[in-house]
């Protein structure tokens, strides 16, 4: 009992970590007239594709007060964030009370809220490696998503940037199995958050197995979820400690990323207790509005990137089977994990957030997910960190096809092809999704502006309204599984009976006019 007293008095005589707000931006009119002093071209042509407005959240912090706050005495700057326009740092608390002196400090926020949850975080990634795999293995976890009829349409993430957030990159300039993406100009950069400099292929392997998931290539063994995707490799978790630092150094990289213009985010990363138990997360803190991690996915989801988040792998807890934080956030698209033959892993994070909401969103494959070591080796592993990736691939895909389509269409779109979709529960979310699916439902909404008018009516009969010079189109109805239930004629105005169907979302896809429809009845 002595001993765990004194080890605790201990813990509460390290330094305290916090975040200092600032009142004002300099040149905030200035910046955002003139987006590119600040911006990529491909961020400005992302948010305007999505009608994204540039913001004073786009406008960096003031370094005159970061300055100002580093020259402080028993203070440690760690990183800062323009989109909530603080930094973070440690300190000890009078030294950090302090720092409210400085008439550009709005507020002071510690990450010890006087919580004493104890939440034991640090088998965080669940990886469980196995001998090689068979020939092909990597099959089921591509089909089992619908995502091989995009791969089959020429829909593999070319032109499409993710950002990958994760603990280290060991290998990934010389491991075998990102030849193709080395020699294809693949990886676009990277940063390591958490040293503060550019060695980013070092650290911990966690990131690059995580990647080997999306962007690996093997001629006839292995095939990634968007292996002609572009990537930037961030590091922004430290495995050597647990500190809330780390959920600022992940917002850091998703300013970072949207600054660049990236399209997806992966964060197979999942955070709730931290070394000094005051500063742990609770359940009541994944409200998706406290945890500073999650409120920067929000920001980043508002910014028009697409947040893809594991949602832990807690499942087998008594005290917290739930998700984790980024995963509460609404802007997180939260994934589960399920086996190969589709059973929840029972590790997978259960929802629901503290406010109530659904989570996970949709679930992937997750155990026994075939991938490569940071040594070249092809393995399995286990964890909702290799669900993640999956299901980022191929959102990159889906943006490769249909580049105009806004991030919430594509959630709404993918939760919608998920086989759960009509009974979602806090295990499997929507379910599984169909990236075949939504691959054809998405090309109704990238071509709304040259809408057919059509209804359903009262007797669940089809009617179109045709251009004059098409009186009648051949044309085909599809289900949600990709199969053709109908295909005939339609003609003007002349209603088609639907009744022999059971309700659901369909496509129709009008072959002559190369143009499909969403109908729900």
């Amino acid at each position: 009992m002595y001993c765990f007293l004194s080890r605790f008095a201990k813990a509460y005589a390290q330094e305290l970590h916090a975040w200092i707000y600032f009142t004002d931006k300099p040149n905030v009119t200035a910046s955002i007239a003139s987006p590119q002093s600040i911006l990529t071209q491909k961020a400005i042509q992302r948010k305007a594709r999505h009608g994204i407005a540039i913001d004073d959240r786009d406008v960096p912090v003031n370094q005159s007060y970061v300055a100002q706050i580093q020259s402080q005495p028993g203070i440690t700057y760690k990183t800062q964030s323009k989109w909530f326009n603080c930094v973070h740092v440690t300190g000890l608390e009078t030294d950090i009370n302090a720092l409210t002196t400085f008439s550009f400090v709005s507020s002071v926020d510690f990450a010890d809220p006087t919580k004493m949850a104890q939440i034991n975080n640090h088998n965080k990634f669940v990886q469980t490696t196995m001998p090689p795999l068979t020939y092909g293995n990597a099959l089921n976890q591509i089909n089992m998503i619908g995502l091989n009829d995009l791969h089959d349409s020429g829909h593999t993430g070319t032109g499409v940037t993710i950002a990958v957030t994760d603990s280290g990159f060991p290998n990934v300039d010389t491991n075998p199995a990102f030849n193709q993406l080395r020699n294809n100009n693949g990886i676009a950069g990277g940063y390591d958050f958490v040293a503060g400099d550019n060695s980013y292929y070092g650290d911990h392997f966690h990131g690059a197995r995580v990647l080997s998931i999306m962007a690996a290539h093997e001629a006839g063994n292995y095939e990634g979820s968007a292996p002609d995707a572009q990537y930037y490799l961030f590091r922004t978790e430290d495995v050597a400690t647990e500190t809330p630092v780390e959920l600022s150094y992940w917002v850091a990289a998703a300013e970072r990323a949207d600054s660049l213009g990236v399209d997806v985010i992966n964060v197979s990363l999942g955070y709730l207790g931290f070394d000094n138990p005051a500063e742990s997360l609770s359940y009541t803190d994944l409200d998706g509005q406290t945890a500073f991690i999650s409120r920067g996915a929000n920001v980043a989801f508002e910014k028009g990137l697409f947040v893809v988040v594991s949602a832990g792998n807690s499942g087998t807890s008594t005290s917290h089977p739930y998700i984790s934080a980024p995963a509460d956030a609404d802007g997180a698209f939260s994934i589960g994990s399920v086996t190969a033959t589709e059973q929840l892993s029972n590790f997978s994070s259960i929802g629901p957030t503290f406010d109530n909401r659904l989570k996970p969103n949709v679930v992937a494959q997750g155990s026994s997910t075939a991938l490569f070591t940071e040594n070249g080796a092809l393995v399995s592993g286990s964890g909702t960190s290799y669900s993640a990736p999956l299901i980022s691939g191929a959102i990159a895909c889906l943006i490769q096809a249909y580049p105009n389509v806004t991030p919430l269409q594509i959630k709404n779109t993918v939760e919608q092809s998920a086989d759960n979709f009509m009974t979602p529960n806090n295990q499997f979310g929507y379910g599984i999704p169909d990236f075949g699916a939504v691959f054809q439902i998405l090309s109704t909404i990238q071509l709304e502006g040259l809408e057919l008018n059509h209804y359903i009516n009262g007797s669940k009969q089809f009617v179109i309204d045709l251009p004059q010079k098409h009186p009648a189109v051949k044309a085909r109805l599809y289900n949600l599984m990709g199969q053709c239930v109908w295909n005939g004629m339609l003609e003007n105005e002349k209603p088609l009976d639907l009744n022999s169907f059971n309700s659901g979302i369909y496509i129709f896809h009008i072959e002559d006019m190369n143009r499909s429809i969403k109908v729900v009845f």
